[in-house]
């Protein structure tokens, strides 16, 4: 699979079969914790995003990202997860939980942790 994915322009990784492989696992608890702090209210969403793409020099922040790739996929990855590790981190939150039951699910239905435009 390497060779292939090479052979087609890509930059390919390699780790053992876990739970959500190298992103999923590590974004999970990025955006979970984002989420939770947006909730607690520490911070603003914009002040959230903000910090991580100036800290960390990210293109985009926890929750922008969540939006972006849907608020209820978000969801649906958690709870994925949740089963296949058991690791609290990956509970469910209040504040998506919510969010997804309005409808809000980000870009794709014009409202999630911000609002857009159609």
């Amino acid at each position: 699979m390497m060779e292939w994915g090479m052979s087609v322009g890509k930059t390919c990784i390699t780790c053992k079969d876990t739970p959500g492989f190298v992103v999923n696992r590590l974004l999970g608890p990025y955006s979970a914790e984002a989420l939770r702090m947006y909730e607690r209210g520490d911070a603003t969403a914009e002040d959230i995003d903000l910090g991580m793409k100036l800290g960390c020099g990210y293109p985009m922040g926890p929750l922008e990202l969540s939006d972006y790739t849907g608020l209820d996929t978000k969801k649906a990855i958690l709870a994925v997860m949740l089963e296949a590790t058991a690791d609290p981190i990956f509970r469910p939150i209040p504040v998506l939980d919510r969010l997804v039951d309005e409808g809000k699910f980000g870009r794709k239905s014009g409202e999630g942790i911000y609002k857009y435009e159609k």
